[in-house]
């Protein structure tokens, strides 16, 4: 079963001149924004400080830490992630961040691997009575997965995503609110790597991220993320 991770997993968080405030004084106005959410989803690598052009944004984030949603400046951004308290840096890119839109960046797969993965976040609310679920395969242990969303207890039949791949991100999906039971296998088969029983409150926005255990492999865990209510 999962814990909900609305909490914060981080040691410390530092948002340092990241964006510029609106000033009477600043005949330019406010510094136009988007909004970034950081997940540590590499298994094996030690907590990480985030650091945006040359500001630490995040300190001390541990694996499947979630930040909240932090303001970026729009344009062009230097994304930068450290062993927290060093100067080794693991990911270096250069990530788009358009005005007024949202974002989550995950750290993702083993340390001698690690990478970013960049997901849209889609704020539209759902129609009246739904809820919008998608998954994140973060997990490196597991190649392509299914995703089944069934009643609790119902037989696995009819997965509503199959052979996800590693570092995919699915669409998001529009289910009636309620109690699900969301299991993750390996393609192919009724193997259930993860099992997570979740309800849902109508209006909710969440993402799924299918995780390694830490240092790496089973059991897969998921962690899950809210971006609206």
């Amino acid at each position: 079963m999962y814990t909900a991770i609305r909490k914060l997993a981080l040691v410390g968080v530092a948002v340092l001149g990241l964006t510029a405030c609106s000033d009477d004084d600043d005949a330019t106005g406010p510094v136009a924004t988007g909004d970034v959410r950081i997940v540590h989803a590499s298994p094996n690598a030690p907590a990480v400080d985030v650091l945006v052009d040359d500001a630490y944004a995040l300190t001390g984030v541990a694996y499947r830490g979630a930040s909240m949603f932090i303001p970026v400046e729009a344009g062009s951004r230097r994304v930068r992630v450290r062993a927290t308290g060093t100067s080794t840096t693991v990911i270096d890119a250069e990530v788009p961040i358009t005005q007024g839109e949202s974002y989550t960046i995950l750290a993702t797969g083993l340390l001698a691997g690690i990478q970013p993965l960049v997901a849209e976040n889609d704020l539209t609310a759902p129609a009246a009575g739904q809820v919008k679920v998608r998954v994140i395969h973060a997990a490196p242990a597991a190649a392509g997965v299914d995703v089944y969303v069934t009643a609790p207890g119902a037989p696995l039949t009819g997965p509503v995503l199959t052979n996800v791949p590693f570092r995919a991100v699915s669409n998001y999906l529009s289910v009636p609110a309620g109690t699900y039971q969301i299991r993750v296998t390996p393609t192919g088969t009724t193997t259930v790597a993860i099992d997570a029983t979740v309800t849902f409150t109508a209006g909710q926005i969440r993402t799924i991220v299918a995780t390694d255990a830490p240092g790496g492999g089973a059991p897969l865990a998921p962690v899950v993320l809210a971006e609206l209510n």
